[in-house]
């Protein structure tokens, strides 16, 4: 995962954090109070559950996008090279199968 993925996801959870603390100060109030303080509280936590659903879908389209572009270069390898594809996979089990051994 590159530093952009991950300075976004982190971001994406500090979000995910405010809205919930909103949330539970909002579950703390009277549903019957209808002072400034539970009106503001309210449209905070409606902009910021916004907020992070853009923020949320934005994530998924930029992570699809990216697994796509990875097996249509993958797909590429492979059909240019199929012999080295072979060797690598091959390679890959090997180590794989060994550290899977040694426990």
């Amino acid at each position: 995962m590159n530093d952009m993925s991950v300075l976004q996801k982190d971001k994406l959870m500090n979000d995910l954090g405010v809205v919930i603390s909103d949330a539970e100060a909002l579950l703390k109030m009277t549903a019957d109070e209808m002072s400034e303080n539970a009106v503001d509280i309210r449209s905070r936590v409606k902009s910021r559950l916004d907020q992070a659903k853009v923020d949320l879908i934005h994530l998924q389209e930029t992570a699809v996008a990216k697994a796509k572009a990875a097996g249509h270069a993958a797909d590429e390898f492979v059909h240019e090279s199929p012999w080295k594809s072979i060797g690598i996979a091959s390679g890959v089990g090997l180590v794989i199968g060994l550290l899977i051994g040694r426990r």
